[in-house]
C-alpha cells in the first residue's frame, strides 16, 4: 500500500511510469522554470503550471511567466486561462488540471507539474476543495467589504465570525481571507469544522503515483536572485503592465491584485510620490517573506520528497531531479 500525506492508494490499480506525475517545486526565484524546461526536454514531458497567478492573461512580467521561447521549446499548460477581473479558484484549477493531465498522457508524454503555489499543489495529493456553493448575496457582501474598506476589514469580519479558525488563516493573503469569510458566513460553521468535513473525500489524482522534487538554494543566493529579478521586472515595464491591467479590472479580483509585486506597484501608483528604489525594496522584502513560508510548507507537506540544492546555473542538477531508481513517495 502507498500512503501519501494521509491518502491511501490501497486497492487502486498499479501505476506504470506513464501514470506517474512528476512534481518540481521550490520557493520563488529558485530556478524552477529553467530546470523544468531542461528536464521536460530530456524526458519527453509537457509542463503543467501550478501557479495561482500564471492563470491570468496579461500578468506576465510580475509573475515571471515562462517566456515565449520556453513555451516553444516545451508545451506549457495552465497559463493564461482567464482575464484578470475574473476570479479563479483552486477547484477550477484542479478540474482543468485533470483534463490536461489526461490529454498529455493520451499523447504518450510525461507530465511535469511545476510551480510554487502551495494550495494548488496540495490539491494533487489530498482534498482541498469543499462543495459549498457561495450565494451571490454573500459573495457581494464580502467583495464590497474588501473593495470599500480593504483587507483589514475583511480580516476583522473573519475574526468576529470565527476567532479560533481565523488563527489558521494567513491574514496577509487576500484570497485566503476572502474565501474563509465567504464559507463561514454561508454555512455558519467555523474553519476547523469545515476542514474536518473534507477528511473522507478523495482527490481526483489518487490513481497516480507521484514523485516530488523540491529545489532549494542558500538564503543569501536566493535574496540576490530576488533582487536581480525584481530590478529586471521593473526595467522591463512592469509598472506599465500594472497600469494596463488596472484598466482591465485588476482590482476587481482580490487574489490577482494582492499578488506579490502587483500589490506593491498598485500602492506605488496610488501614492504618486514613492521612489522606484522603495518599490523595489518592498517587493524584495515581501518575496523573501513568502520564501520563508514556502520552505516551511514544503518541509511539512513533503517530508520524504527529494531535495536538490542548486548553486549558480547548476545545469548538471537536471540529472538529479528524478533518478530512475527512486520510488514514488
Amino acid at each position: 500500500m502507498v500512503v501519501l500525506n494521509g491518502e491511501s492508494m490501497e486497492g487502486s490499480e498499479v501505476c506504470t511510469r506513464a501514470d506517474t506525475l512528476y512534481f518540481l517545486t521550490g520557493p520563488s526565484a529558485v530556478g524552477k522554470t529553467k530546470m523544468a524546461v531542461s528536464w521536460a526536454r530530456r524526458n519527453g514531458a509537457e509542463i503543467l503550471s501550478c501557479d495561482s497567478i500564471l492563470v491570468y492573461r496579461g500578468m506576465d512580467i510580475g509573475s515571471a511567466k515562462p517566456s515565449r521561447e520556453a513555451q516553444v521549446l516545451v508545451p506549457h499548460h495552465g497559463l493564461d486561462l482567464v482575464d484578470v477581473r475574473d476570479r479563479y479558484s483552486v477547484a477550477c484549477y484542479l478540474e482543468t488540471a485533470r483534463r490536461l493531465v489526461a490529454g498529455i498522457m493520451q499523447r504518450g508524454k510525461q507530465v511535469l507539474v511545476t510551480g510554487g503555489s502551495g494550495f494548488y499543489l496540495k490539491g494533487f495529493f489530498q482534498p482541498v476543495v469543499d462543495e459549498i456553493a457561495i450565494s451571490e448575496e454573500v459573495r457581494e457582501m464580502v467583495r464590497a467589504a474588501f473593495e470599500e474598506r480593504g483587507l483589514d476589514e475583511v480580516c476583522l469580519q473573519l475574526r468576529a465570525a470565527d476567532p479560533e479558525g481565523a488563527e489558521l488563516i494567513d491574514m496577509r493573503n487576500p484570497r485566503r481571507v476572502v474565501r474563509a469569510l465567504e464559507r463561514c458566513l454561508e454555512t455558519g460553521k467555523g474553519i476547523v469544522e469545515l476542514r474536518g468535513s473534507m477528511v473522507h473525500r478523495t482527490t481526483q489524482f489518487g490513481c497516480h503515483q507521484k514523485r516530488v522534487c523540491v529545489l532549494v538554494r542558500a538564503r543569501a543566493e536566493l535574496r540576490e536572485r530576488v533582487q536581480r529579478r525584481t530590478r529586471e521586472m521593473l526595467e522591463a515595464s512592469f509598472i506599465e503592465e500594472v497600469e494596463e491591467l488596472l484598466k482591465r479590472g485588476l482590482e476587481e479580483n482580490p487574489s490577482a491584485a494582492g499578488a506579490i509585486g502587483y500589490r506593491e506597484v498598485i500602492e506605488y501608483l496610488r501614492s504618486g510620490d514613492g521612489s522606484i528604489g522603495a518599490l523595489e525594496d518592498a517587493i524584495v522584502m515581501r518575496t523573501m517573506r513568502l520564501i520563508r513560508k514556502q520552505m516551511t510548507w514544503f518541509r511539512g507537506q513533503f517530508p520524504d520528497a527529494r531535495v536538490v540544492a542548486l548553486e549558480g546555473d547548476a545545469p548538471e542538477a537536471v540529472h538529479s531531479l528524478f533518478p530512475d531508481d527512486e520510488a514514488a513517495i
